[in-house]
């Protein structure tokens, strides 16, 4: 009689990797079957990256042993993996600036086709799937979530038998993520095996069939999402209970700090989005949150309020001085503290230590010069703090930010910027990629900050986030925001009716960005 047992796609065997000064996954055991969506969880720097590195033929274990379909083999790069059959949608992307969509497409895959032909699968692809993409665009000037979709649409093209995704939706709206949910149950139908790493455990107990659990590099449990509790499947990643921020509706709010007046800029190029009569303001003590779609403005917006882009018509006060025309040292000198939404390039130097990369942010309103003179001790000290406060996991102020996970890096820029106590704080994204207990820490950290009297601006696609930690919260539509309306009066539905250019009428609120202060 046959074995009715089936062959796994993957398995992996006692798999150790370890670099100077961390083990980073040790001894892990993994089983993944044809056609299985199976989760691997964990906090940030638990090892699921550096695993499935190791999968993909990025990284070569040290130990252990990767069976394919059974047969032992050697992954020795990328090249070798995707003849497998095995693609990856990284967290970070992997993507040349300068270069077109499709040029991208092409660098990615073993044996692109010529260009015209590829041109036509790339739309057929994102006709199916509904992922837009303009396959003649360059890539420096999409969203974030577009530069995503390039990552998805290029492993689709490779009809995987084993697809891994490394925080896919952490960029997506959610009618985007739950696009990318048909097809992966799809392509799961179609017995595709899915790797999936998400720290959203809502979607991990609706997607996945199987979970296992890393903690410190180590297999500490397994579990089926659907049986378990987000709060469960937490406590298992961290070993503990985790504690989420509480919302807070009342607070009492002081004078405004951060202002923009009929803020309006053209777009910069034939790709990027207007931005249309902007007025927003934020008061001491308060966390205005900003909600929309992807590739709407945020971008633009941040550009003009961290300086790096002036404003030509309209105004930007910080305490009630005119600062448009200023760049970002000079905000910065003036009480403004910034968390961009990518964190690699633009948030950190990948290649610079951490103590440096605290240096190029805090030196403004740090005593971390005398005379002209950096004074080491007072840097180092610094980003000791930080990473003791914000529990980043590395090793030590001396390690480079592009060896970090994700999440850490995440939490080490934010802490940098709140460790400051900046007047005003501007953060985009603040929990993109983290784990359940990474985001705890840092949206307790927001509302510790505004309690001490910042004026916080928090840009996010996350609703459940903004709808935590925010006391009002606007959309950005099409480059123009809506008025600003209490959280207290808001659904998630309303915050999604903003987001499509819609305003409201709630129970008689005069929900005006101008007027709509005060206590609420």
């Amino acid at each position: 009689m046959a074995d009715a047992t089936p062959t796994p796609r993957l398995e992996l065997q006692q798999l150790v990797k370890s670099f100077p000064g961390c083990l980073a996954n040790d001894r892990v055991d993994l089983v993944v079957q044809p056609g299985e969506i199976h989760a691997l969880l964990g906090e940030n720097g638990a090892g699921k990256s550096t695993l499935v590195k190791m999968i993909f033929g990025l990284l070569k274990p040290d130990s252990g042993t990767i069976r394919w379909e059974g047969e032992a083999v050697r992954i020795a790069s990328p090249a070798m993996a995707r003849e497998l059959g095995v693609g990856m949608v990284f967290q970070h992307f992997s993507l040349f600036e300068a270069l077109t969509v499709k040029e991208n497409i092409a660098l990615g895959m073993s044996n692109p086709p010529p260009m015209a032909q590829l041109e036509k699968q790339i739309l057929a692809v994102e006709a199916h799937y509904g992922l837009p993409l303009d396959p003649n665009r360059a890539v420096h000037s999409l969203s974030v979530g577009e530069k995503q979709r390039i990552e998805i649409v290029r492993c689709l093209l490779q009809n995987p038998r084993l697809l891994i995704m490394d925080e896919p939706t952490s960029v997506l709206t959610p009618q985007e993520a739950e696009k990318l949910f048909v097809t992966l149950r799809q392509l799961s139908a179609e017995g595709c095996s899915i790797l999936y790493i998400s720290h959203k455990l809502d979607e991990v107990q609706r997607l996945c069939e199987r979970a296992t659990v890393l903690r410190h590099g180590r297999n500490v449990g397994a579990c089926r999402p659907a049986e378990e509790t987000a709060a469960s499947m937490a406590a298992m990643m961290v070993g503990e209970e985790v504690e989420g921020a509480k919302v807070s509706h009342t607070h009492a709010h002081g004078d405004v700090v951060l202002e923009v007046r009929g803020l309006s800029r053209p777009a910069a190029n034939r790709f990027a989005i207007e931005l249309r009569d902007v007025n927003l303001q934020v008061r001491s003590g308060e966390i205005l949150g900003v909600a929309g779609v992807a590739g709407n403005g945020q971008a633009e917006l941040l550009e003009v309020l961290s300086g790096e882009a002036r404003s030509e018509a309209g105004q930007v006060k910080i305490n009630d001085e005119p600062v448009g025309r200023l760049g970002p040292h000079q905000r910065r000198q003036r009480g403004l503290s910034f968390v961009p939404e990518e964190r690699l390039g633009h948030g950190s130097v990948p290649e610079m230590s951490l103590k440096d990369n605290a240096l190029l942010s805090g030196y403004t309103r740090q005593p971390f010069l005398r005379r002209g003179f950096i004074r080491e001790g007072q840097v180092r000290d610094f980003a000791g703090e930080v990473i003791d406060r914000f529990d980043v996991r590395c090793g030590g102020h001396d390690a480079a930010a592009g060896s970090l996970s994700g999440g850490n890096l995440q939490k080490f820029i934010v802490g940098r910027e709140v460790q400051q106590a900046p007047e005003v704080l501007i953060i985009a994204q603040p929990t993109w990629g983290v784990d359940a207990g990474a985001a705890a820490i840092i949206h307790k950290s927001l509302q510790a900050l505004a309690e001490q009297g910042t004026a916080v601006l928090v840009i996010s696609q996350d609703l459940d986030e903004l709808m935590t930690i925010s006391h009002r919260i606007a959309a950005i539509c099409g480059g123009h925001l809506s008025p600003a309306y209490p959280r207290s009066e808001l659904t998630t539905e309303d915050v999604g009716l903003l987001m499509t250019g819609m305003n409201l009428d709630i129970a008689g609120v005069v929900a005006n960005a101008e007027t709509e202060m005060g206590v609420v």
